[in-house]
């Protein structure tokens, strides 16, 4: 799904693309991604208003609306994508990356779409239809924001209580934006065992998982997604570790799939 480097990708064309262009219709047809708004719900709130700002908080992702208006939340799901639709009708995308399908598109799959003035538009592509669209989302509950967070900061969160510091790395309400593939590309970077606990962890391991942080996130934002990190192509079965040739173990970690090294990132209880 989408991790905080595809919803930065999403947010940036947004701000880049989409802001000060008056909103004239709305699409909110689909009562599952709109949830809990009814159909012309967001039209009223939207129609006649302009995107002024977007923000991104991990994974979350809001623009604020002119004249005192509704943030406008929207969230990727699993799969989607933004697109935007120039006046002259250029197309630019962003999110999810975009992968050769079988199927041919569907109009669909476009399940929120803003249309404006000048004829263009910005939609959300979303063939799974597990996004997410509704007006002033509740961000309160994530913590603070993956590529924003300070070392001092991570130092604190990274090391309380005793679970295992993948999952650590995956709950949003201590750390928002890391998913699954970030996750093992930022353990693997560091040289951490996925398994290894919160509290039994060095201080310069720890600084080394911010090292990765930043340099994973710099990275994948950078080459276009977290499918681009060093070790993602060998998480699958007889892949090998791209840095000592070892072979790459598969476990469940935190309720997710997990691959990690089975040489410089074996588990070593402490005593």
């Amino acid at each position: 799904m989408p991790e905080l480097p595809e919803v930065e990708t999403a947010r940036r064309l947004i701000a880049d693309k989409a802001l000060h262009r008056r909103i004239v219709d709305v699409d909110d047809s689909d009562t599952f991604v709109c949830r809990p708004h009814s159909p012309g719900e967001l039209r009223a709130a939207l129609a006649g208003r302009t995107l002024t700002e977007a923000y991104r908080r991990g994974k979350a992702m809001w623009c604020e609306t002119s004249e005192g208006g509704p943030d406008l939340g929207i969230h990727l799901g699993m799969g989607g994508r933004i697109v935007v639709t120039s006046k002259d009708g250029q197309v630019a995308e962003g999110g999810e990356p975009w992968r050769r399908d079988a199927q041919p598109r569907k109009a669909e799959w476009d399940r929120f779409t803003l249309t404006f003035a000048d004829g263009g538009s910005l939609a959300l592509f979303d063939k799974r239809r597990l996004g997410r669209v509704r007006l002033n989302p509740d961000i309160d509950a994530l913590g603070p924001d993956a590529a924003e967070v300070t070392l001092a900061e991570f130092r604190d969160l990274i090391t309380k209580g005793s679970v295992a510091v993948k999952a650590r790395l995956l709950d949003q309400s201590s750390l928002a934006g890391v998913g699954n593939l970030l996750a093992d590309e930022i353990l693997w970077q560091a040289r951490v065992s996925p398994a290894a606990r919160t509290n039994g962890l060095r201080r310069a391991e720890v600084d080394g998982l911010y090292r990765a942080l930043e340099s994973a996130l710099d990275s994948a934002i950078s080459q276009g997604g977290v499918h681009t990190g060093d070790v993602i192509a060998a998480r699958r079965p007889g892949g090998t570790c791209p840095r000592c040739g070892a072979e790459m173990r598969h476990g469940t970690i935190g309720g997710r799939s997990t691959w990690w090294c089975s040489r410089e990132q074996a588990h070593r209880r402490r005593a």
